[in-house]
């Protein structure tokens, strides 16, 4: 399922249910001065919320990874080669005007002729293949054993017990969310009636005095609202509306055993048939904009005018969708992968993830296909706030605790907030098997018909460090995928400080004992050293 954090305002629940290292040398300021430079106490400016991810820390306070820096005072004119980066995914709006010239064609493929001009097997891919063919929803992968019956499976009774939680958790939170879209709702009518119009300010709300108990309580919920970053009661309906989505989702599709989401036709537990789907790489819908947003991290369009920059500037993304509304197949994201890297691709970005996984082997296998070959895989760790080291998350690239890969990385999600509480709460960690950590909370990017939004999750985080490793290889060409890893990891900024683990205040550790490198990605120092390494 795709690693993205849904945004559950669960911080308001209460009040409205009861009705009211080794790269010192190139930091231009040393590491061991980080952990001690004054944190910044105001709010982002709106352009900060666009492109805080590229901001630098040491500059601006704000824990970006100094991509405009490295654009600045390393890239500026230079010619960097073509890299093109597989965005496996859901679909992507390859029309999109912040992406349109930044999608790759395949020059082998003649385009909606219904044949299979480059005898590659799949027909008209042209910018990509798309695995799920008109499929969309999907059960969890927990759910489809279930599904399955066949409970001599090992992971059977484990997914039972895990289904009869989270059912009764999602059962749950719909009715509480129902409760809050109606409060929501009744509050925002009181407010139009008393203004005369819908579009009233915080101001004028702040500035309300009165008696009236209902009206009393309706300015409360309204400022409280505002107080934890509503801007309007407009923003607020939006919001729970699609969180409300989500759970429908959640309930109707990922966690309904009776619900048949497949429609290839094939056998996802048989690997011996492999061209199925088709060529068509868009959403099926508009609120399928998951895999556009990633795509916009990774490469819209710089400095164009419109909507936000992404991380690299000589890429052409190549779409995989493969990704559904649930979980994932195996056999898909394996398949996904060795077509990525067939078809030329030397970066793979992968936000999407599940604990269980009946055909890993399948997926390691590809991962390592894609060692062998150079191509660099960059995957979200995941959004449970859990130790991976402990809690196993798919895809991952270990084999009884030892890697089979050296070109996959796997990233954690910031905040834009440096400090303790600099690690985003929703985010996996893990010392042995998350690599290091990128901004991954309220990133700016594409969705689907021209339109931008601010999503969060280690899914965000991911085609971050995938833009910096298509960077590294655009201009460091000579450098090998392995070399690219350990640009990544041994050039980040190595943080000190303590910091909150997984949301609990209860569990503060040092950022170093959550995450391999000990540091956080920096775009204008992985240049410096590939410079250095390239030589």
């Amino acid at each position: 399922m795709k690693t993205i954090k849904t945004t559950m305002l669960t911080a308001m629940l209460a009040i409205l249910l009861s009705g009211c290292g080794g790269t010192a040398n190139i930091i231009a300021t040393p590491v061991e001065n980080i952990d001690n430079m004054p944190l910044k106490v105001s709010d982002l400016t709106e352009s900060e919320k666009q492109n805080w991810g590229h901001l630098d820390l040491v500059k601006d306070t704000i824990p970006g990874m100094s991509v405009d820096k490295a654009y600045t005072e390393i890239i500026k004119n230079k010619k960097g080669n073509t890299v093109i980066v597989a965005v496996i995914d859901s679909g992507i709006d390859i029309d999109h005007e912040d992406l349109n010239d930044v999608i790759w064609t395949n020059k082998g493929e003649i385009p909606n002729n219904g044949k299979d001009d480059d005898n590659n097997g799949y027909i008209d891919d042209v910018h990509g293949w798309n695995f799920l063919g008109d499929g969309y929803n999907e059960q969890l992968e927990y759910v489809r054993i279930l599904a399955s019956g066949d409970t001599k499976n090992l992971d059977y009774a484990k997914a039972e017990a895990l289904y009869n939680e989270e059912y009764q958790k999602w059962m749950g939170r719909k009715t509480q969310y129902d409760q809050i879209y109606q409060q929501i709702k009744s509050t925002d009518e009181m407010l139009t009636k008393h203004f005369g119009k819908k579009n009233y300010t915080k101001e004028e709300v702040k500035a309300i005095k009165t008696e009236d108990q209902a009206l009393l309580q309706a300015t409360q919920v309204a400022n409280y609202m505002f107080s934890n970053g509503m801007d309007s009661m407009a923003d607020a309906l939006k919001e729970i509306s699609e969180d409300l989505e989500s759970i429908n989702d959640r309930l109707n599709y990922n966690l309904n055993k009776t619900f048949k989401g497949r429609v290839n036709g094939d056998n996802p537990d048989d690997m011996s048939t492999k061209y199925y789907g088709n060529g068509n790489v868009k959403p099926v819908k508009k609120t399928e904009s998951h895999g556009t947003h990633v795509a916009g991290i990774i490469a819209a369009e710089r400095n164009n005018g419109k909507g936000a920059n992404g991380v690299a500037n000589n890429v052409k993304i190549m779409v995989v969708r493969t990704v559904p509304n649930g979980d994932e197949y195996d056999k898909d994201v394996a398949l996904a992968i060795r077509y990525a890297v067939d078809n030329n691709a030397k970066v793979i970005n992968g936000s999407f993830g599940k604990s269980f996984s009946p055909h890993s082997d399948w997926v390691r296998d590809a991962i390592a296909y894609a060692s062998e070959k150079d191509v660099v895989i960059v995957h979200a760790a995941g959004n449970d706030s859990e130790n991976v080291d402990v809690e196993p998350n798919f895809p991952d690239d270990n084999v009884n605790g030892q890697e089979i890969s050296n070109t996959y990385i796997r990233v954690g999600a910031l905040e834009p907030k440096y400090g303790s509480n600099l690690v985003a709460s929703f985010s996996n960690y893990g010392k042995q098997n998350v690599d290091v950590f990128a901004p991954g909370a309220k990133i700016y990017s594409t969705t689907p018909e021209n339109e931008y939004d601010t999503k969060g999750g280690t899914s965000m985080a991911a085609p971050a460090v995938a833009g910096v490793a298509a960077l590294i290889r655009s201009y460091y060409p000579t450098l090998t995928a392995a070399q690219v890893k350990q640009i990544i990891m041994d050039s980040g900024l190595a943080i000190k400080t303590k910091v909150v683990v997984g949301g609990d205040t209860n569990n503060v550790k040092p950022f170093a004992d959550i995450v391999k490198s000990g540091k956080i990605v920096n775009a204008y120092n992985a240049l410096i050293m590939a410079a250095q390494m390239a030589k």
